[in-house]
Parts: structure tokens; sequence; C-alpha cells
């Protein structure tokens, strides 16, 4: 006879915020890979304004583990519930819910409970999996409260923008060279060292070392989802440049009747914090959004130069 057993949890945190703002920043799940540091992608695939599908991409106990999600929103109540496909052998039923009480109008409770049942797991599969929720519950509280509390200055902080170039040449590669980045080291200046794993098909683990502007260098560590049949590339830094509370975007190559789209997009949520060491005394937070906009454009212009180079100059065998 099996041996089933339900484990449930529920972490709880006061936000100095409206409840409206907490659910907002709970319900736009497509943008948690900006908000939250443990989530790498978030890719909607159905919504009737109530009940969405979404596909994950998550870092748990340092792996990139992906999972499909069903969500159900319930604005009124300002609850979220969801259930996801299974993480680990042996247990069913992953399932929980966010809920935001109002304590006041600038003051609410944040609660997340998660629950899962045990079917003859390994002990060690339930531990892992126990381990891996707390810290991504602890994670996203935090970084929910800290987003909220500054709701007011968020669209400030946060700066989106993309780069693009037209490519006479072969879609394949164009996604080749921006797929191969171990190689960019040789190829494109501004990337002077690149470690690179790739733990699972399609998902790479990038430790990269790139010059700035000002001559210093600065090292990133990027997670890359990698989408070939799409021709797209999905990217969230996991250690990032200075200025820079949190970064993600895309790479994607958009073939048409006439050549080839290049894109590179991205989404920069800035550190108020770094503001003055990096810039000086008196500069502002729009000198940092300057800044890195610059820095981060130019370096996608330097790269998407490099895949067009990289794909009109190849030799065709005829």
């Amino acid at each position: 006879m099996s041996d089933e057993r339900v484990r449930r949890s529920s972490r709880t945190i006061d936000v100095a915020a409206p409840a409206g703002v907490v659910y907002g920043l709970i319900a736009d799940a497509e943008r948690w890979p900006l908000y939250l540091p443990l989530n790498v992608y978030v890719e909607r695939l159905d919504f009737d304004g109530v009940r969405e599908r979404l596909r994950m991409w998550v870092i748990a106990e340092g792996q990139v583990t992906s999972w499909m999600s069903d969500r159900v929103q319930d604005p009124a109540r300002r609850r979220v519930s969801f259930r996801q496909d299974l993480i680990v052998e042996s247990t069913r039923s992953p399932a929980g819910t966010w809920t935001v009480r109002e304590l006041g109008p600038d003051r609410c409770r944040l609660t997340m409970d998660y629950e899962f049942t045990v079917v003859d797991a390994r002990p060690e599969d339930v531990r892992w999996l126990e381990r891996a929720t707390a810290v991504n519950a602890r994670s996203n509280l935090r970084s929910l409260r800290f987003l909220a509390e500054r709701w007011p200055r968020l669209d400030e902080l946060i700066l989106s923008f993309e780069e693009s170039v037209r490519v006479k040449g072969p879609p394949e590669l164009c996604y080749g060279f921006l797929y191969d980045v171990g190689d960019w080291p040789e190829q494109v200046p501004h990337v002077r060292r690149v470690g690179l794993a790739e733990p699972q098909a399609g998902v790479q683990r990038a430790v990269m070392d790139l010059a700035a502007a000002d001559g210093t260098t600065q090292t990133v560590d990027s997670v890359r989802v990698c989408f070939p049949h799409a021709g797209r590339i999905v990217h969230k830094e996991t250690a990032v440049r200075k200025l820079v509370a949190a970064h993600c975007g895309e790479w994607s190559v958009v073939p048409d009747e006439t050549g080839v789209t290049v894109v590179s997009q991205h989404h920069v949520a800035l550190c108020e914090e770094d503001i003055e060491p990096v810039l000086g005394a008196g500069a502002t937070l729009e000198d940092a959004r300057a800044r890195v906009r610059a820095e981060i454009g130019r370096q996608s212009m330097e790269t998407l130069r490099l895949a067009r180079k990289h794909a009109e100059s190849a030799v065709r065998v005829l």
C-alpha cells in the first residue's frame, strides 16, 4: 500500500504598500523574471482573463527547472491560485495560493500557501523539494515587498528598449552565432571571457567578463533558454553588473520575404544604491538610466552587427 503524506507550508510578510499594488505584481507573471531573482523566464500560453496557463523556468536549489503552471486570478478577493506539473517524481498535486489581505490604505499582508502529496518518494527528493520551495518562497516574498514599497517610483527604476539590424543572409547562421556564446571571446570585442555549461538541452549557463566603455571589466552570470525552432534565446542575469538590480531580455531572429531582422530586447531594473558610488557625488537616476542604456545598447549593437557579418559573409556553394 502506498505511503501518501501531504506536505504543506505557509509564509507571510507584511508590506507597506496598497493591497492592489501587491496583487498586480503577483498577477503579472510574465514580468517575474525582472521582478523575482530566481525566475528566469515565464511564457504565457493561454489566458482568458481569469484562467491562464504558464510555462516557467526557475532556479531551484541551483538548478534550472521548468514546469507548467495553471493559475486562476481572482482580483476581487486578491487571490491567485495555482497548480503545477510534477517537479519531482513520486510527488503529486503541487498547488498553492497567493493571497493579499488589506490592513489599511497603504499596508497589506501577503501570504503564500503551498502543498504537495508524497507518494512513496525518496527522502532526498522530498527534502530537495521542501528546500527549493522554502528558498524560492522567501526570495519571492522579499522581492515583492521591495518592489511594492517602491511602486510610486518603479517606472523610473525600470527601462525597456531594443536594438535591431537587418540581415541579408540565412536566419540559421544568425541564430547559430547568437547560440554559440562560448565562441564570443574570439569574435565579440567587448566579451573577454566566457565560462559556459549546458546542463540540459537548450539551457545554457554563462559566466562572462565584459569590457565596459570606461575600460573596466565586469563579470555577469546568465541563464539562457534557447528555442532554435522559434529563433529565440531568452536570457536572465543571475549576477548583475554595476548600476543594475535585475536584467533580462531576448535575442530573436525573424525572417521575412526580403531578409531577416535580428532583435536584441532588454528589460532592466536599476540599483539606486550604486548610483553615487559608481557615477560620483550628485549623480541622478537619469544619469544611471542614460549610462545603462548606452552601455547595454552599445554591446547589443556590436553583437548584432557581428551576427549580420557572420551570416552575410558565409560562403555559399552552388
